[in-house]
């Protein structure tokens, strides 16, 4: 028998170890820091390349200052080497390093093993279909690795032909996965660790700086996902409340939560009942269309109506909310009134000479100083674009006066801080606002990219109004969505069949969250209601998962004894030669060897001859030659064996 640690590894076995890491790297990267990426994936390449080109093994020396190097470089940017993303990064860098030492079956045995862990550890980071498929296909190069390791195969012409068996394998294995996903009790909390609180998937953040969302703008993924019991808004209702931020420092709004205080009284008129689905956002802003009346369980209402959860959103979570789309919101300011007219001293000397001449010249109308705002932004030669000008010290008056160019945040900070100068109490609220209709499913799709900011004001018998002066300048925004709004600026927005097909995908990733990634402890104890059971506890699945194991190994028994291989193959395939020769006439004797009776028998039947012979060193070679002969060899004797005749044949 030969020894895994001794034996050398093929070349087509290392190319299937390399390709698994490739893999790996690819999956990885979006989460690993980019130094790393860009460090590993050329040492990647140039071991294989080394290694195909030049059998270069590489020195100890170097491997043991790059594993150092590999665990200081972690340690130094996650600050620690436990958690997701340390954990991830180390894993991906180990199983790298691992390839620098792969030389032997034993070496390339554990490599393609880790392989297989890490690929499935992407999960941690995102679980959508796309994710989860892609895993599965990563999952591939390993697996025929591992097969191509097993003794005595012989390799096919192609490389492809060895990952081909690996799809079957996971086509076997989906039935018992598919039993464990139903079955296993569910945890109330992740088993790997804790989540990467650094990560944010939405992007919106408690603090707003104009310029800030220009990473969020850009970015297509979906934020959340709500269906309506009755219609559906018009979009100029569609706004998604997160944060209401009344400190402005200069550069910066921030959002500061008044947990301890009453919500603000609302007079609601028209409310509509709706179910959001959020995705993970690593925060606890619950987004909720314009003005909640109450908070879902797990969260509370601040003071100005927005609602924050218990814990922070790190798994996709489902509510339900009612919200007024028309309303009177605080109609008596009282003693807050100066909390909303706040503005630092020494910035933007012109933006504030600006608002206060608007005070002077319509005195008490508040809404006329509104109207002159807005007119100052339809009329003034403001453009909307996502990438603007750098502003300096005094950004708003850099704004205002000089580029005249930005998009919702400039335009929801410069409108703010006017109608502050103007005495009108103000403040800006970040969200989303639009989203794409799925008709198919019946929801409203939200992406990040609709993330959005806007004004409100108090004005006195109103209370809040929201004022919007995006829309001002580009009314596309509001009534046609994000994607009209920068459509000429990003190549990848121009596209409108893209735009539809992405749009129309989305409703499959709609099924997934919600019959796979939404299939929680509570779906699960509800599992079995439609026969009869209540409440499926954990002993009844248990007890069901037990008796699903069992007859899937049944099942898996059965199929491969109905295809199981002989005890001894060969020697099968020679009865069977013995029988057609002994129909003509050449009986094996009593204590003759295979050798001696072929030989015999190949004397006998001269037009056979070396038919016979062939055989015979056939059948000797896969007895004596190898320790394990494979099956290929082994299906071409029997096929040889069948197409023997058995009638004499004369030459």
């Amino acid at each position: 028998m030969t020894n895994p640690a001794t034996t050398p590894l093929t070349t087509r076995g290392f190319d299937l170890v390399a390709l698994g890491l490739a893999a790996v790297l690819a999956l990885h990267a979006p989460h690993l820091p980019w130094w790393l990426g860009a460090t590993l994936a050329p040492i990647l390449g140039l071991r294989w390349w080394l290694r195909r080109q030049r059998q270069v093994r590489a020195p100890v020396w170097l491997k043991l200052p790059l594993l150092a190097a590999l665990l200081l470089a972690i340690v130094s940017w996650y600050g620690n080497l436990f958690g997701q993303a340390p954990g991830a990064a180390l894993a991906v860098g180990l199983l790298v390093l691992k390839l620098l030492e792969t030389e032997t079956v034993r070496d390339a045995r554990v490599g393609a093993s880790f392989t297989c862990f890490t690929l499935m550890a992407a999960l941690l980071f995102d679980q959508s279909l796309t994710a989860t498929t892609t895993v599965a296909l990563g999952l591939l190069p390993p697996l025929a690795a591992l097969r191509a390791l097993e003794p005595g195969r012989r390799q096919p012409a192609r490389l492809w032909r060895e990952l081909l068996p690996g799809l079957g394998l996971l086509a076997v294995a989906l039935p018992l996965a598919l039993l464990g996903f139903l079955l296993l009790p569910r945890l109330s909390s992740p088993l790997w660790g804790a989540p990467n609180a650094g990560e944010q998937r939405t992007g919106l953040s408690d603090r707003m700086t104009p310029a800030g969302f220009t990473q969020l703008l850009v970015d297509d993924s979906p934020a959340l996902r709500v269906s309506f019991d009755g219609q559906l808004p018009p979009p100029d209702q569609r706004y998604f409340r997160a944060y209401v931020m009344e400190h402005y420092d200069g550069s910066s709004w921030t959002y500061r939560d008044a947990a301890r205080q009453r919500p603000a009284p609302v007079e609601a008129g028209q409310v509509i009942r709706y179910h959001v689905s959020l995705e993970p956002t690593r925060q606890r802003v619950l987004p909720t269309l314009d003005v909640p009346l109450a908070a879902p369980p797990g969260a509370s209402l601040r003071r100005d109506r927005e609602v924050i959860a218990d814990h922070p959103v790190d798994n996709l979570r489902d509510y339900t909310l009612e919200s007024a789309t028309r309303y009177r919101l605080e109609p008596q300011l009282g003693r807050y009134r100066a909390r909303w007219l706040q503005l630092p001293a020494g910035f933007d000397p012109r933006t504030l000479a600006l608002g206060r001449s608007w005070r002077a010249r319509y005195g008490g109308d508040n809404a006329a100083i509104v109207h002159a705002a807005l007119a100052l932004f339809h009329d003034g030669g403001f453009r909307y674009t996502l990438a603007p000008a750098p502003l300096g010290r005094d950004a708003m008056d850099d704004f205002l006066f000089d580029t005249r160019e930005g998009f919702c945040e400039h335009y929801a900070s410069a409108f703010t801080v006017l109608m502050r100068a103007a005495g009108i109490p103000a403040r800006v609220v970040t969200g989303y606002q639009g989203g794409y209709w799925n008709a198919l499913g019946r929801y409203l799709l939200v992406r990040n990219s609709d993330a959005h900011a806007w004004s409100e004001v108090w004005l006195d018998g109103r209370g809040w109004v929201r004022v919007d002066p995006t829309a001002a300048v580009r009314p596309q925004r509001i009534s046609r969505g994000a994607a009209a709004a920068v459509a000429g600026q990003l190549p990848w927005y121009q596209s409108g069949w893209l735009q539809s097909l992405r749009n129309h995908w989305d409703i499959v990733n709609r099924w997934w969250n919600l019959g796979v990634n939404g299939f929680d402890a509570l779906r699960q104890r509800g599992l079995l209601k439609p026969f009869g059971i209540r409440e499926a506890d954990t002993s009844t699945l248990a007890l069901l998962l037990a008796i699903g194991c069992v007859l899937a190994m049944a099942a898996g028994l059965a199929w491969v004894w109905r295809r199981r291989e002989p005890e001894d193959a060969a020697r099968a395939a020679l009865r069977r030669l013995e029988r057609k020769l002994a129909r003509l006439g050449v009986a094996r004797q009593a204590g003759e060897g295979p050798r001696d009776y072929l030989q015999r028998a190949a004397r006998a039947l001269p037009a056979q001859h070396d038919t016979l012979i062939q055989l015979m060193h056939h059948y000797l070679e896969l007895r004596y030659a190898h320790s394990e002969p494979t099956s290929e060899s082994l299906r071409a004797l029997r096929r040889a064996v069948r197409d023997f005749p058995a009638v004499r044949m004369v030459k």
